[in-house]
């Protein structure tokens, strides 16, 4: 089931759109809400994977101090925005599934008409917990698989157990088939970063995919640090590589279009309430401000997202230059 689609939803997304558009030719202006919403409900880990600024200090981030998101302040959040959005994303730097409120969180945007989803590591799932996501009308889960052998798995995944993640798909899967959800009411995407350690494995996930439980597959670049020299993680193939090597020997991230619809069309949220333009803000380096100063809307229009957009234009921000969308 996709949202629904409200007068007031489908009227924010056509401003939407055409603010973007007019945008694109010169003229920055912002007049809707945002479509969508990206909640923060963990920003702690069990995980330590190395291209991720909470699994590199295994710790929430330094500006993000609230490890969980609080029931009060999601429904403040879900309250407003419930109005215009029409997504809510439940994930941004921590393990969403490590809040125990995550399934009430689902279950009450369900309630309120917003298409849910969530992306995870799946180290947390249980029988018990698979049928809670799908009895609280999750959309759409995204479970990271960086690889088919503990090996390579692990590689990236310090800490995971591949094991977990396979029962995992297993108990999404088992959960689908007790409550005759189709897949076009719940979604299991299988998502696998491109690296070199798991490259043989590409063509292999391809083809198995569909076994391990999952209704599609994702493979995605990598976003890494400390790049320029090379990385042990970047993949042979330049074409799967987000970074290129210039003639001084050194890796710099390629060339992008212009113009991120991105932060014209949606927000995170974190723990704490702090508004951001996009994902890759993880350092919490652009935020807009508060949800416990200001409305969502509010934000998203006033001065510093308007500066923001004009710059990322440009790709002028870092977490713009950081970007691969």
């Amino acid at each position: 089931m996709s949202a629904v689609l409200t007068k007031s939803r489908v009227s924010n997304a056509i401003r939407c759109y055409w603010n973007y558009a007019l945008s694109r030719m010169g003229l920055v202006r912002i007049s809707h809400a945002p479509l969508f919403v990206s909640v923060e409900p963990a920003a702690v880990c069990q995980l330590r994977c190395p291209a991720c600024p909470v699994g590199m200090s295994h710790q929430p981030s330094a500006v993000s101090r609230q490890p969980f998101m609080s029931m009060d302040l999601f429904r403040m959040v879900l309250g407003e925005v419930k109005n215009y959005a029409h997504t809510m994303q439940f994930y941004f730097q921590g393990e969403p599934l490590l809040n125990k409120d995550v399934p009430q969180m689902i279950y009450e945007a369900h309630e309120a008409g917003l298409y849910t989803i969530v992306s995870t590591n799946a180290q947390a799932m249980t029988p018990e917990l698979a049928e809670d996501l799908l009895k609280a009308g999750l959309n759409k889960i995204i479970v990271s698989m960086d690889g088919l052998t503990q090996a390579t798995y692990g590689a990236y995944r310090i800490g995971g157990d591949i094991e977990k993640t396979k029962a995992a798909l297993r108990y999404l899967r088992e959960a689908k088939q007790k409550f005759h959800i189709s897949c076009f009411r719940f979604q299991i995407e299988l998502q696998c970063l491109r690296l070199k350690t798991n490259e043989q494995e590409w063509q292999e996930l391809k083809r198995t995919y569909k076994a391990l439980d999952a209704d599609r597959l994702s493979l995605k670049t990598a976003q890494l640090y400390d790049y320029e020299h090379g990385h042990p993680l970047m993949p042979t193939e330049p074409r799967y590589n987000r970074y290129r090597k210039g003639a001084d020997g050194l890796f710099r991230r390629k060339p992008l279009g212009r113009g991120c619809m991105r932060v014209w069309s949606g927000v995170v949220v974190t723990t704490n309430g702090d508004v951001l333009p996009c994902c890759y803000d993880k350092e919490h380096a652009y935020a807009y401000g508060n949800v416990k100063d200001a409305p969502v809307a509010e934000l998203f229009r006033n001065g510093k997202a308007l500066l923001f957009r004009r710059a990322a234009l440009n790709e002028q921000p870092k977490i713009c230059q950081e970007c691969w969308r």
